[in-house]
């Protein structure tokens, strides 16, 4: 009887140590999962941001005052006069 005591002690502390090897695993990956999210949402913000400035950018470059601007002063475009416009009729 002594030795079916002796062993179920030593299945108890080795589903013990198991467990408790297993919380300090689970917390372990816990920790690693949140630092990895803490840097991908660094990353989305810093994203987030040029995205914003590019949009920005973007809308700068494409203004219409902006288009005629450059059209006039770099490709010395300028508007058609009346006599030069042709409407052409299907």
């Amino acid at each position: 009887m002594k030795g079916a005591w002796l062993l179920l002690d030593g299945v108890l502390l080795i589903a013990m140590l198991t467990s408790a090897i297993a919380v300090v695993w689970s917390r372990n990956e816990s920790r690693e999962l949140f630092m990895r999210l803490t840097v991908l949402q660094n990353q989305r913000d810093a994203l987030n941001v040029e995205f914003g400035r590019l949009e920005l950018e973007q809308a700068t470059w494409a203004d219409p005052a902006r288009i005629e601007q450059v059209a006039r002063q770099q490709l010395g475009m300028i508007n058609p006069l009346p006599q030069d416009i042709r409407v052409i009729r299907r």
